[in-house]
């Protein structure tokens, strides 16, 4: 829903921006004032992005900064994290807390969060290497996982403590182990971008008289520097076939940023509610809490689903839509995404394109899939109060049944 609301409310051609900007003059190599870092929910931008606006900065010839480097995320609210996240979840990256400055580890684009390494050290007993992207100290780690011999058992356990960043680790990891890695969400993401960026100026020899802090960019600043991120046509696929929940949460916002002026949740959700409405559906039975699905509270009827398939038949976004559905039996992640794995050596490999959809026992998945016939049906399966291993299995089943039939054997 959030992917058909943001490509018929935004446009595929639609980009996020993060500038820098200041009001103070340049006095040959002296910016004498404040320097203004301003997002708008950039879910794709990765430190390295950060760093280029920071050398842009020098190759303006600036060496020092004669005032704070401000940082700028009121184009969302200050609400970072949707009223039904469980507390168990808010520490993982797919629980990420929103912010209008952000910064994905990767280019699996992870907004919010960090990515964790835990690598066996040298010696049986020794600890283990644990090493973080971005490299910060933004983020704390209390490391106790011992190495042992190869052919060990490697058992890792892990925990952020809420309301700061400080990671515990421990456990076990054997010398002969693979690399063990996780995403883990950080406590104001804002913060960390901050630190990222006023570091990035230091190493390109700025010397900052002021601090590093949180404002708001004055409307009369002139801009230094930009980044663009990668339009709505390209960012769908990770989105979908990883099935990003900090995008479409950002994606949310950004809708009600852009209709109604007001980058929450609220407004958000207004907007993919009357995109739902103009579609046709039957709003009576729908009830939409977040832009993720991370509510147990969120209601939608199959029915509806396959309506909304049906109707976006007409966009003249649907190819791009329909593509971004991840597809059975592909190795390839940017094709197969989520459903990569499932239904292998059956009718529905490389035939089903679905969005899955799991909480604790819970699993759903939509799509499309074509028949023995080559008649192509509209599909959507929820179960709820099942084990999500059993959910999915029995989807799976069904979903191969809808493969495998042909009209003529009926």
């Amino acid at each position: 829903m959030v992917s058909a609301a943001a490509l018929d409310t935004l446009g595929k051609d639609f980009t996020f921006y993060t500038g820098v900007y200041t009001v103070a003059e340049q006095l040959e190599s002296v910016l004498d004032g404040d320097l203004y870092l301003k997002g708008t929910g950039d879910p794709t931008i990765l430190p390295r992005d950060y760093r280029r606006l920071a050398e842009e900065i020098a190759n303006l010839g600036i060496t020092t900064i004669r005032g704070d480097v401000i940082a700028d995320d009121t184009y969302f609210d200050d609400v970072r994290l949707s009223i039904d996240l469980s507390w168990a979840n808010q520490k993982n990256a797919y629980g990420a807390q929103i912010s209008a400055l952000t910064v994905s580890p990767t280019r699996d684009y992870d907004p919010g969060s960090v990515m964790v390494e835990v690598r066996p050290g040298a010696n049986v007993g020794d600890e283990a290497e644990v090493t973080i992207f971005p490299d910060t100290d933004y983020v704390t780690v209390k490391n106790k996982v011992e190495t042992v011999a190869s052919g060990g058992i490697s058992h890792i356990e892990w925990d952020r403590e809420h309301g700061n960043n400080t990671l515990h680790y421990g456990g076990t990891l054997a010398q002969n182990a693979t690399v063990y890695r996780n995403w883990v969400a950080v406590w104001e993401p804002t913060e960390l971008v901050l630190q990222l960026f006023y570091d990035a100026l230091l190493e390109q020899g700025i010397t900052v008289e002021g601090d590093p802090r949180l404002g708001v960019t004055p409307t009369e600043a002139e801009e230094l520097a930009n980044h663009v991120s990668l339009p709505l046509e390209d960012l769908i696929y990770p989105f979908m076939k990883f099935s990003n929940n900090a995008m479409g949460e950002i994606l949310t916002k950004t809708m009600g940023k852009v209709v109604h002026g007001e980058g929450s949740w609220d407004a958000g959700i207004q907007v993919i509610e009357a995109y739902l409405r103009a579609a046709g559906l039957n709003m009576s039975g729908i009830h939409l809490r977040d832009g993720s699905g991370m509510s147990h509270l969120n209601a939608i009827p199959p029915e509806e689903m396959t309506k909304l398939l049906h109707v976006v038949k007409e966009e003249d976004w649907y190819d791009l839509f329909y593509d971004s559905f991840p597809l059975t039996g592909s190795s390839n992640r940017l094709v197969g995404g989520t459903l990569g794995w499932r239904m292998g050596e059956t009718a529905a490999e490389g035939n089903v394109r679905g969005k899955t959809g799991s909480l604790t026992s819970k699993a759903s998945l939509t799509g499309y899939v074509t028949t023995q016939d080559g008649e192509e049906l509209m599909y959507s399966i929820m179960l709820n109060n099942y084990f999500r291993n059993n959910a999915i299995a029995i989807i799976d089943n069904i979903v191969v049944r809808l493969a495998e039939y042909s009209r003529e054997d009926h």
